[in-house]
């Protein structure tokens, strides 16, 4: 899967489940979603069981967390590196 069908994915899932309504050109793929307060801790393990269904692999406990979490930037980024 290439990085643009990620980031759709992950995009298409956040807005879908957290902003429904909202104007789609509002979430920019920089937006702090874990520190800006949008994602709450129990969003945030939602999104871990979504990453991990959709693209095949586990988070390990010290790699839940704002570093790979804040952003769609960083969520992409973060499933390339452990689908390599």
């Amino acid at each position: 899967m290439e990085t643009s069908e990620i980031r759709a994915v992950v995009r298409e899932y956040i807005l879908k489940e957290f902003l429904p309504g909202e104007d789609p050109e509002a979430l920019t793929d920089d937006l702090q979603l874990v520190s800006g307060r949008i994602l709450d801790s129990l969003a945030t393990l939602r999104v871990v069981a979504f990453l991990e269904e959709k693209f095949g692999f586990e988070f390990e406990a010290h790699e839940v967390g704002v570093q790979n979490l804040d952003s769609i930037d960083l969520m992409v980024k973060f499933v390339e590196e452990k689908k390599r």
